[in-house]
């Protein structure tokens, strides 16, 4: 037993020492990983985060985009990033579906990277280029298969919601439309606003100016009921693709290993942020769905988007190529 009083003693002293950095934190800037790009849904929505969080913390907090790979490059940086609470993931749907899709367990989440809470759901809107010659959904597929693989969607590439979405859609409908990949969320926006592809999945807060002014049409959105942010626009299965519902969503994660008592006061921070009269005006302003659940209840319900979307893309024989 004598033996074994060493490695007490020095398990002791680390514990000691965690429960004191935690007590501790923060002490120093956070870094704020996005793994979109700047302008996407997304970012908007981390950057409007990080003033409120930032003043409840005492410590600055500062946006850094690292965009590409459906969000896998970000996340694999803060995977490897020290687990102390100063490197946070804004991780986005993508990232549960890039589990799906490769076996790299680099930044699974759940595992490699774990949850702290979520933050905003919306729907995502089908929109076309003005010059796409349909004005609702039916006529969109009507024109689908009447000219097959002369209409194009975006996507963010392999395992993007926006891809699987777009091929949700080709399948139910039963049209034929050519999928033109992109490298990050929102990277798509310009070639769509000048009509070099003709159809794109998106969230509201992107696409509603557009869709006021006349530069983009809206066919439909990816709901059960119809968004009180664009109450004109139906529901897909109003345009006659029943059943068809998708949303992006984005959360806070850490490193596996970051002390508990600095997810649990992220989290509580975040869903104090969250129900505070400014927040609730920007959710009604851009379309947000707020989540502050806690690590267990969104970890439980990023498994279920898993298993949703792990069938879409089983039916569409989807791979990382």
């Amino acid at each position: 037993m004598k033996h074994l009083l060493p490695f007490f003693a020095s398990l002791c002293l680390s514990l000691a020492s965690m429960i004191c950095a935690a007590q501790a934190w923060p002490s120093k800037p956070i870094r704020l990983v996005e793994p979109a790009g700047p302008g996407s849904a997304v970012d908007v929505f981390a950057r409007s985060l990080a003033p409120p969080l930032a003043e409840a913390l005492g410590q600055s907090i500062v946006v850094d985009n690292r965009p590409g790979a459906n969000s896998a490059i970000g996340a694999r940086e803060v995977a490897r990033a020290a687990p102390d609470g100063y490197t946070l993931l804004h991780a986005n749907i993508n990232n549960s579906l890039n589990d799906l899709l490769t076996g790299d367990p680099c930044c699974r989440l759940g595992e490699a990277l774990v949850p702290v809470t979520r933050l905003t759901s919306t729907p995502l809107v089908m929109v076309v280029h003005p010059s796409v010659a349909a004005s609702n959904l039916k006529e969109y597929i009507a024109l689908a298969k009447s000219q097959p693989q002369l209409l194009t969607f975006a996507s963010g590439g392999t395992g993007a919601i926006t891809q699987l979405l777009g091929e949700k859609i080709k399948s139910t409908a039963g049209i034929s439309v050519r999928e033109i990949p992109y490298k990050a969320i929102g990277a798509e926006l310009p070639d769509l606003l000048a009509g070099h592809v003709s159809t794109a999945y998106l969230a509201p807060v992107v696409v509603s100016q557009h869709i006021l002014s006349g530069k983009l049409r809206a066919l439909g959105v990816a709901s059960q009921k119809r968004f009180s942010f664009l109450p004109d626009v139906p529901t897909l299965s109003e345009g006659g693709l029943p059943g068809i519902e998708a949303s992006g969503w984005n959360g806070l994660f850490v490193p596996a290993g970051t002390p508990r008592d600095i997810i649990i006061r992220l989290q509580i921070e975040i869903a104090k942020i969250l129900v505070s009269p400014s927040m609730k005006a920007d959710a009604a302003k851009r379309g947000y769905e707020y989540g502050g659940e806690s690590p267990e209840e969104f970890l439980v319900f990023v498994r279920s988007e898993k298993e949703r979307w792990g069938r879409v893309i089983r039916e569409s024989n989807i791979k990382i190529q």
